[in-house]
């Protein structure tokens, strides 16, 4: 395309390709730093919106006639952008029996504290769930032991991170589980177990507590104790 000039030229400089390139290098850098300043992040200063979208828990301890509910809410980060993100709010227990109100009232505030800091929340599920209970912990249906109620609304917590995406399920792979399906109904046959009336029970009866998963899961299976739960082997 010609450019009619009408004023005298005093100077000029041909721009090489090395040049171009980085002046539009530069440019995509100072468009990305833009939009990462846009990007809302996790912090205190996040005002509350009107609602938030949750999900609420039920735990029933056999030390207790009344079960407990535990209501997770989350906020929505850059709704609608390719930076949307999901991420804990505040934390609410709820439950008739009044004999933990208080610690519960100082454990939710804390807590929703810790949400609302942001960065990584992760570690509070590893804190809650090594507290013990010093008069002992107790087994959920299915076998999996819990060291205290501190521990098991971890474990709760530990649940609605996965839910929404901020730790992953590192569980067994189809095949594995699988495998286990079919020694553990092995192993029921083999003990003339009816499984059909073992409405309590996931795994044999007589099943040892696992050290890696803390359920009692773990059988004599082709000589080596294993995990029917995790898979974890003595046998590598």
């Amino acid at each position: 395309m010609a450019v009619k000039i009408d004023k005298k030229i005093v100077n000029y400089k041909v721009i090489s390709q090395d040049e171009k390139k980085a002046q539009a290098e530069a440019a995509a850098i100072k468009k990305k730093k833009q939009e990462e300043d846009n990007i809302i992040h996790m912090h205190e200063s996040v005002a509350r919106p009107e609602s938030l979208m949750g999900s609420t828990y039920k735990i029933k301890t056999p030390d207790s006639d009344h079960a407990m509910y535990i209501t997770i809410n989350d906020i929505i980060l850059n709704q609608g952008t390719a930076h949307e993100q999901r991420r804990p709010f505040e934390i609410f227990i709820n439950s008739k029996n009044m004999d933990h109100f208080q610690w519960i009232v100082a454990l939710t505030r804390i807590t929703s504290a810790v949400f609302r800091k942001g960065g990584d929340v992760t570690f509070l599920v590893e804190e809650m769930q090594a507290v013990f209970d010093p008069k002992g912990g107790y087994f959920k249906k299915g076998g999996r032991y819990m060291p205290s109620l501190v521990a098991e609304i971890g474990d709760v917590i530990e649940q609605h991170l996965k839910l929404i995406g901020m730790l992953k399920d590192e569980g067994m792979t189809d095949h594995q589980q699988q495998i286990l399906n079919e020694k553990r109904a092995q192993y029921i046959a083999a003990q003339n177990n009816d499984i059909e009336n073992d409405t309590d029970e996931q795994y044999p009866n007589g099943s040892k507590l696992c050290v890696k998963c803390s359920t009692k899961a773990v059988i004599l299976m082709d000589g080596c104790m294993t995990c029917l739960s995790c898979g974890d082997s003595k046998c590598g």
